[in-house]
């Protein structure tokens, strides 16, 4: 196969398609908050996962450290946020919801989670490790240096 391939111009058209539809979402949802849609993926997480480290906000959101720094700036301004010191080590600040923080988590629409969750929750258990699996896959190939393979199977 080849790169002018149909299977696989159509597999890369599928996820230019997938990356607009995920991309034009977050920016609608957040738009009406006032953020910026890695900051409504931020207070998202945060309000799944209660206070994590920003070492560990950025990557669960695959985000560079120095981007999520920016990230968590704007949202502390905004009053969203709070660094919290560790009580288990000092060191480490955890990024903690406010009251509107806490308020605005719970308010922010995740409209493509939601249809997802609820359109997949109907397949059959089998179909939807498929789908998982072949996910999965293409963001191994996606993530995996030039010239090096990833490894197949199931994780």
């Amino acid at each position: 196969m080849t790169r002018n391939d149909p299977e696989i111009q159509a597999i890369v058209a599928a996820i230019r398609r997938l990356y607009r539809i995920v991309y034009h979402d977050a920016v609608h949802a957040s738009r009406g908050h006032g953020l910026t849609s890695s900051q409504s993926a931020a207070l998202r997480m945060l309000f799944k996962t209660g206070p994590l480290s920003s070492a560990e906000l950025s990557r669960r959101l695959h985000v560079t450290p120095s981007n999520m720094t920016g990230v968590i700036d704007r949202l502390e301004k905004k009053r969203l946020v709070d660094r919290v010191p560790d009580r288990a080590d000092r060191r480490i600040a955890l990024i903690t919801l406010t009251d509107v923080g806490l308020k605005l988590g719970r308010d922010l629409p995740d409209p493509i989670e939601n249809k997802l969750a609820s359109r997949l929750d109907n397949l059959d258990p089998e179909e939807i490790r498929e789908y998982r699996l072949a996910i999965e896959r293409i963001l191994d190939l996606i993530e995996e240096p030039e010239g090096r393979s990833a490894p197949a199977g199931d994780p």
